[in-house]
């Protein structure tokens, strides 16, 4: 399907995480252990928060594994929080517009797993997104129009709360059509500031997710590894799937869960709960919850 990873912590190159794990995003883009495709080749994407004005990203439909410009990005392209991607098109084509993270403003967001009968919820779902955005959506995936549904419910406000009622008007829809099990994956946003993730699907097991454990338990529990050692207080992984094979280093996120990770590396979970509100409108704006705030 795909496999993302997010991190928030100290400045890295990005290349440590995507080059120099055990199983980090671009191996898993050739030999996925816990994704519905081993191999993940149709794209890849990078987006990352620095010194300029909002997320700098990197898009292309090469595999990851095979990019010799993003080994060389990589390995010069320091970030405190990023955003990577690799991609198993399912439906859509295979095109940079079509590879995550999207942005928008300050924002990004990913995406692994798909909405079902996409091709049949399309033209309901995008007539849907604010006006002013409409033309911002550039590719034909699922994951660009669940992005500006998002954005179009209060993204901005309250990412968790409008992700909610995203997936509430997406299996609302669903329904209207005869869709079953529309919603399945987990979804990755970030203002540049906070990491948010969810675990959703809306019957069946859900796409995995997992978050690297607390700082001082994963350096008391594997004092040999000198690159454990090196970990600051306040880093977090957010992953797919594992990037080692390391005891009480990952924890599994539940199903139907959303997370967010602030700087100082904690970690606050909350349930998933999809919300039909029928009474919203793209004008609207719904104030921050406590979980946001």
């Amino acid at each position: 399907m795909c496999r993302w990873m997010g991190w928030l912590g100290q400045p890295v190159l990005i290349d440590e995480l995507l080059f120099k794990t055990q199983h980090g995003i671009v191996d898993q883009s050739l030999h996925s252990r816990m994704g519905a495709e081993t191999t993940n080749g149709d794209g890849f994407g990078v987006g990352w928060y620095g010194a300029g004005d909002g997320p700098g990203v990197y898009h292309s439909v090469s595999p990851a594994w095979s990019d010799t410009n993003l080994r060389e990005l990589a390995a010069h392209i320091e970030s405190p929080l990023f955003l990577a991607h690799v991609r198993a098109a399912i439906g859509s084509p295979v095109q940079q517009t079509n590879c995550h993270p999207f942005r928008r403003g300050r924002w990004l967001f990913v995406h692994n797993g798909y909405i079902a009968d996409f091709h049949l919820l399309r033209r309901d779902l995008m007539l849907a997104i604010a006006p002013d955005q409409f033309a911002d959506v550039r590719g034909s995936t699922d994951t660009e129009v669940v992005f500006h549904l998002a954005l179009t419910l209060g993204l901005e406000s309250d990412p968790i709360a409008a992700l909610e009622r995203t997936v509430g008007l997406i299996e609302a829809t669903a329904a209207a059509h005869g869709v079953a099990a529309p919603v399945q994956g987990t979804f990755g946003i970030s203002d540049g500031t906070r990491l948010w993730a969810v675990r959703y699907a809306t019957e069946g097991p859900a796409r995995s997710l997992f978050a690297s454990a607390n700082v001082d338990a994963i350096k008391q529990l594997h004092l040999e590894n000198p690159r454990l050692q090196r970990l600051s207080q306040g880093d977090r992984l957010i992953v797919s799937e594992p990037f080692a094979d390391l005891p009480g280093v990952w924890h599994e996120i539940p199903e139907a869960t959303a997370v967010c990770v602030r700087h100082g590396g904690a970690l606050e979970q909350r349930p998933f709960v999809p919300r039909v509100q029928p009474h919203v409108t793209v004008t609207q704006r719904h104030p921050a919850a406590a979980f946001n705030a």
